[in-house]
């Protein structure tokens, strides 16, 4: 029998060649091309008065400098805005090169290209900027308040306002026999893949043809913005995203200017042009997440159970919003987690500030989440808060606001970000906690409290929960093809930055064909391969892509079969593929190899090998028919689409016991227990991988990692040495367990898992260091030096 693959705990396929440095990165490209670099402004908030470029003329070595004045057609634009929203009262994008303005540190103002990259910065480090510089907006209660603005036209500084409503929670707060009231703050954090942003292009002019590379998550979105820039057809552009070390959020977003402005020098040089960003460039200039403030109002019984529920939070966007208001969607309709609140009303404003724009991080990255670390952040220190105020435990607060296994699906009554109702597909919460209570000793950590502090010792505990959306739409499509030589070639158009892609979509096919997964080998991210994606970001690439190719090598199984029941005389229903072998079931005498049906699936007139003399037209085929049947294509390879009706929802539960040294407030992790559902597993190993580093990044949203803006917009951390990061040493050995239950809602009952780890990061956190010192923790990140200064101002008041 082929042995089994899906579900097993299979080592990743790409891993030896990325190990042994055969990765090929954007920076590994294009060794020949000239080289670009960019003068960002050094102001939050300014008016371009004039550029002087006289200095660096005669630098030799220079190809050419240009400015917004020198952009033509549809390059000159603003940047699209790529998710417009009913909510999005005020869209705002920048250009490729500013136009007049400069709204925060670090955006583009002049390119450079010259022979290579040390010429181009020294050429930027010769042209001169003359300012007038403008009051910034930095921080959520400067945007609220208003004294300035980052858009003239947007006076309030408001982009989004949104309010939605189940049930009339206001009423039922007022009703309630208890309530209380929450302000909580979670602070900017920073993506920091290995690899930056980074884009190369070739024109050929004879063709007319554009070919580029970018480090980016979305191959296809990258080609067709590409294109429309440009003014050139789709059919001429061609977008391959190579390996990719890291993509976390970031890289969804597109295009950057920079992805418009290198294709463009290209064809306007009819030469090779190539950037890639370096670490500074990426704190200033890419994408920050996080930045949120919520106030809550909840009203309860006596059980603790929730009656209403009321959350008004402020967002800060940065200072453009191409990516929409992904981000405050996300918070507003994931916040209620596994819960099922009797009412609920949710109110969100998003503010623009002369900082950095604010995105989706997501997939396998830091701080990765879009939104949901904030919400459930909100809805678990709101928990606890119920369970410290009734004085119960806090598992059994949550247990009885759990939505029950019964109910799925669950429809809360909201509009997900895919534009669907928020509707949880499966699901067993209340199995999920007594899972994560017996593997971390929940109801035996008193006795451990008591005998840490027989020795001098603070120990706490923490839990949180959530509920992940994964698997968003539209849609993702697959190819299979077997070759004759009994190769299977598959291909998606999501690209990969580390998730195992190539190892996860092999096993599925592995399975799909019953053939060995070392004869499968699957390209990502290459619109030459597959031209139709949308991209990988929101834990989507498995259900989406992962069913796809499913779908699709279900097609060349079907023809497979047929074409061997043609071959042996028999009814391919009675047939089976084991190892690569069709033979029929019960009487293995009778078989032929997949490859040879590969042969047999191609007439050919040409016998150029040995192969295909066996498929040429004096060797096989019935005369009285055509060669290849109406109906039929030659070739044994299938592409299908998959298109999702709604999203799929995966769950989790974290705990960590942690121990507070007493002279330096430093948090020690003890023990990191996960309990995580994403419908069946396809490979054990790589969603605990998953989970881990998701965890690690948890930790350090937690405990150390901020985006530091001073009053005037300039970031003070913006390199290694500033930006605070734990190490190897700070990170957990994790304790994982899984529950598996199906969704219903695609053919492999599987959901995604890419975000797993961090979502609950801060809030498992916050709720451990709460009840070790006793007092409450309303804002994270959390230094040692904020909890001990905490710590200290606690003892006063007391």
């Amino acid at each position: 029998m082929t042995t089994k693959s899906f579900g097993e705990p299979i080592l990743r396929k790409e891993d030896p060649r990325l190990v042994s440095g055969q990765g090929r990165y954007l920076d590994d490209l294009g060794h020949d091309a000239l080289a670009a670099a960019f003068l960002r402004s050094p102001h939050a908030s300014a008016r371009i008065l004039d550029i002087d470029v006289t200095d660096a003329l005669e630098v030799p070595g220079l190809i050419g400098i240009y400015t917004y004045e020198d952009l033509e057609g549809r390059v000159a634009e603003p940047l699209p805005l790529l998710i417009p929203h009913p909510a999005l009262l005020n869209g705002r994008t920048g250009y490729p090169l500013a136009n007049e303005y400069v709204r925060h540190v670090g955006e583009a103002i002049v390119m450079v290209i010259a022979e290579d990259r040390y010429v181009a910065e020294d050429v930027v480090d010769l042209i001169k900027v003359s300012y007038e510089i403008l009051k910034p907006v930095v921080g959520i209660e400067n945007a609220k308040a208003a004294h300035n603005a980052v858009h003239p036209s947007v006076p309030n500084n408001v982009s989004a306002h949104s309010v939605k409503e189940v049930g009339d929670a206001r009423a039922m707060i007022e009703s309630a026999p208890h309530k209380l009231s929450l302000d909580l703050f979670i602070e900017r954090s920073a993506c920091s893949p290995l690899e930056g942003k980074g884009v190369y292009a070739i024109w050929e002019e004879d063709s007319q043809e554009l070919r580029l590379w970018s480090s980016t998550q979305t191959s296809t979105g990258v080609r067709a913005a590409v294109a429309a820039k440009l003014d050139l057809p789709l059919q001429k552009v061609e977008c391959i995203a190579p390996d990719v070390g890291g993509g976390f959020g970031v890289k969804i977003m597109h295009p950057w200017p920079e992805e418009v402005l290198i294709p463009w020098a290209a064809r306007k040089l009819k030469r090779p042009v190539k950037w890639s960003e370096d670490r500074r460039e990426h704190f200033i200039s890419s994408a920050h997440e996080r930045a949120q403030e919520h106030h809550i109002e909840v009203g309860f019984d006596e059980e603790g159970r929730i009656l209403g529920l009321d959350v008004t939070f402020f967002h800060d966007n940065g200072a453009y919003t191409p990516y929409g208001i992904i981000i405050p969607l996300i918070t507003s309709t994931q916040l209620l987690g596994p819960y099922k609140p009797a009412s609920y009303r949710v109110e969100f404003t998003s503010l623009f500030t002369n900082t950095v724009l604010v995105i989706p991080y997501r997939g396998a990255g830091r701080p990765r989440g879009a939104g949901r670390p904030q919400g459930v952040f909100a809805m678990e220190r709101t928990v606890d808060a119920i369970a410290k105020y009734l004085k119960l435990d806090r598992t059994v607060v949550r247990e009885r606001n759990f939505i029950q296994p019964h109910e799925m699906p669950y429809d809360l009554g909201l509009i997900f970000q895919d534009g669907r109702p928020l509707e949880y597909d499966s699901g067993d919460f209340p199995a999920s906690m007594a899972m994560l209570k017996k593997m971390v000793g929940w109801d035996d950590f008193e006795t451990m409290r008591s005998e840490y502090a027989a020795m001098g010792r603070k120990i706490g505990i923490g839990v949180a929960c959530y509920v992940e959306g994964t698997g968003v739409g539209p849609y993702e499509g697959g190819f299979v093809q077997v070759e004759t030589s009994g190769r299977i070639n598959v291909a998606t158009g999501l690209t990969s930055q580390g998730q195992g892609h190539q190892t996860v979509f092999a096993q599925i096919v592995a399975d799909e064909l019953g053939v060995p997964i070392e004869d499968v080998f699957v390209t990502t991210g290459d619109t030459r391969r597959f031209p139709y994606a949308v991209g990988t970001f929101a834990s989507r690439a498995a259900v989406m892509s992962g069913n796809a190719i499913a779908l699709a090598a279900r097609q060349v199984r079907d023809k497979a079969l047929r074409l061997a029941g043609e071959a042996l005389e028999c009814d391919p229903q009675d047939l089976e593929i084991v190892d690569g072998i069709i033979r029929v079931k019960g009487d293995h005498t009778k078989s032929i190899a997949l490859k040879t049906v590969a042969v047999l699936s191609n007439p050919l007139r040409y016998a150029f090998d040995e192969s295909a003399k066996a498929a040429t037209q004096f060797a096989v085929g019935d005369t009285s028919k055509p060669p290849v049947p109406e109906d039929q294509e030659p070739g044994l390879e299938g592409k299908d689409y998959y298109s999702p009706m709604a999203s799929t929802f995966a769950n989790g539960m974290h705990a960590v016991i942690i121990e507070i040294l007493p002279e330096t407030a430093e948090v020690k992790i003890l023990r990191y227990v996960v309990v995580h559902d994403c419908g069946r597993v396809i490979n054990p190993m790589i969603v605990e991988g998953q989970i881990h580093g998701g965890v690690a990044q948890g930790v350090a949203g937690a405990l150390y990692e901020r985006m530091a803006y001073d009053e005037s917009g300039q970031l003070q951390n913006a390199s290694f040495m500033d930006f605070l990061m734990p190490y190897s040493t700070e990170i957990p050995t994790v304790e994982a367990g899984h529950l598996e239950t199906p969704s219903p809602l695609n053919p492999l009952g599987i959901k995604g898992a890419g975000e797993a780890g961090v979502i609950p990061g801060s809030a498992v956190f916050a709720s451990a260091i709460e009840d070790a010192e006793g007092f409450e923790i309303r804002r994270m990140p959390i230094s040692p030096s904020e909890l001990w200064e905490l710590r200290r101002t606690m003892k006063e008041n007391a």
